[in-house]
């Protein structure tokens, strides 16, 4: 993909959380990258979606150097980086701060595994990174909420395609993808699902989590070797 294809589909991607109602006014970003190159494209800080354009989206390398664009790049962009340094496979990057989800994250919790819904899309609950210490938060914020996200998943051996998003205590949502519109989708799930376990407790507040097999059948059924869920 052209780096100007890639401003295009970061740009689409972006307009993409206020199309889901993942966001008001500025409070989310989404980026993609450029592994060949390791260029990574990302939202401006502080534009208004309604105003932005795929010219504007700013282009940084892996140490965080603006190699092209007039505006600033995300205040979140060192967190992209070093999720992106981690995780090899990932081609995009959404961050939220929708509703049910930061509820959640705020609540310090993992989304559980309540139903097919959810297995659909996430082998497992989908986790919640811890708080980051007064030293991170004082420190590299942004960077430091990169590699608390990184210690969660790899202190689980979890990969992040098979679970594609993550909480942070006391923040938001992170969602991952192939690409960057792959991000946004996951977003947008991870938001349902969030609503769904949250009306859940309120109905139960003792439930227990759906069966294993039940998770195994239906997370395989899309997205294992022998998949048969959708069209060839």
């Amino acid at each position: 993909m052209m780096l100007e294809e890639l401003k295009e589909s970061v740009w689409k991607a972006n307009l993409g959380l206020v199309k889901h109602r993942l966001v008001l006014f500025t409070w989310g970003n989404v980026s993609g990258i450029d592994r060949a190159r390791g260029l990574i494209v990302i939202k401006p800080s502080g534009v208004s979606y309604e105003e932005m354009k795929a010219e504007d989206m700013v282009v940084v390398d892996l140490g965080g150097k603006v190699v092209e664009g007039d505006l600033r790049p995300s205040s979140d962009t060192p967190t992209h980086i070093e999720l992106y340094k981690a995780f090899p496979a990932l081609g995009g990057v959404t961050h939220t701060h929708s509703t049910y989800a930061t509820a959640w994250a705020q609540a310090g919790r993992d989304i559980p595994f309540y139903g097919t819904t959810h297995a659909d899309y996430f082998y497992g609950d989908i986790p919640c990174a811890r708080a980051l210490t007064r030293e991170e938060i004082e420190g590299a914020y942004e960077k430091n909420t990169g590699l608390v996200i990184a210690e969660r998943f790899q202190r689980e051996g979890a990969d992040p395609l098979e679970v594609p998003g993550v909480l942070v205590k006391s923040h938001g949502v992170f969602a991952f993808g192939k690409d960057a519109a792959a991000s946004v989708y996951h977003a947008a799930v991870i938001e349902e699902v969030a609503k769904m376990a949250y009306l859940t407790e309120q109905l139960d507040p003792q439930v227990p989590r759906a069966d294993r097999f039940l998770l195994q059948k239906h997370y395989m059924r899309k997205h294992g070797k022998n998949a048969y869920y959708g069209q060839k």
